[in-house]
């Protein structure tokens, strides 16, 4: 399994560990709540926390328990298991930009590096814009489609998802666009839109 599947996902963890290990610090005047569905996220802000909730689609089959208890002994002030089975997670305002910052530079790191990873060798570069909720893929055409380089798309999908969640985005901003370009003419020839890719696979 090619190690950018796995990446966004500890990449979130250990964002969220590390960042919510800092200690509570007092935060600005209150901002008011972002809007969202119950399936998709909520990020409150109030006078010094903010609370942030992950669908339980993006745990699917993972040990919630185990994730739980892994973030409060790391330091996060709360983590609840809400009845749809996703998680709230309560962290102080200053843990929440810190924490966006590094997720975004972190994400940064990982495009820079799949540009030149010999894991995915017919991909040549990769472009994405400032809500990381569109990644433009250039590959080799010929060498793209007769390999696995197309899961790539998923790792930065996922990374986005997070991201865009964490970051406050209501329910119609939740998805990110994957675009796989030819390097020979500039045509865009596969587009991938998450999270209904993953819908579609659970359907099948």
């Amino acid at each position: 399994m090619k190690k950018l599947l796995i990446l966004p996902l500890i990449l979130l963890l250990g964002i969220l560990l590390v960042a919510c290990s800092q200690g509570d610090e007092s935060g600005k005047k209150k901002e008011g709540a972002e809007k969202a569905s119950e399936e998709t996220l909520k990020v409150d802000k109030g006078l010094l926390n903010v609370e942030v909730t992950i669908p339980a689609t993006l745990y699917k089959g993972q040990d919630i328990d185990s994730i739980i208890s892994e973030a409060k002994n790391s330091g996060i002030k709360e983590v609840i298991k809400n009845d749809d089975g996703s998680l709230t997670y309560k962290m102080s305002k200053s843990e929440h930009k810190k924490m966006m910052k590094e997720l975004k530079e972190r994400i940064v790191k990982s495009v820079e590096e799949l540009k030149t990873s010999e894991d995915f060798a017919s991909i040549n570069d990769v472009a994405y814009n400032k809500s990381f909720s569109e990644f433009t893929l250039t590959v080799n055409k010929e060498k793209f489609e007769g390999s696995f380089d197309a899961l790539a798309s998923f790792g930065l999908a996922l990374a986005g998802m997070y991201y865009q969640l964490f970051n406050g985005a209501d329910v119609e901003h939740y998805k990110v666009t994957v675009y796989i370009k030819d390097e020979s003419n500039g045509e865009v020839f596969d587009t991938m839109v998450y999270p209904d890719e993953l819908n579609e696979n659970n359907d099948k």
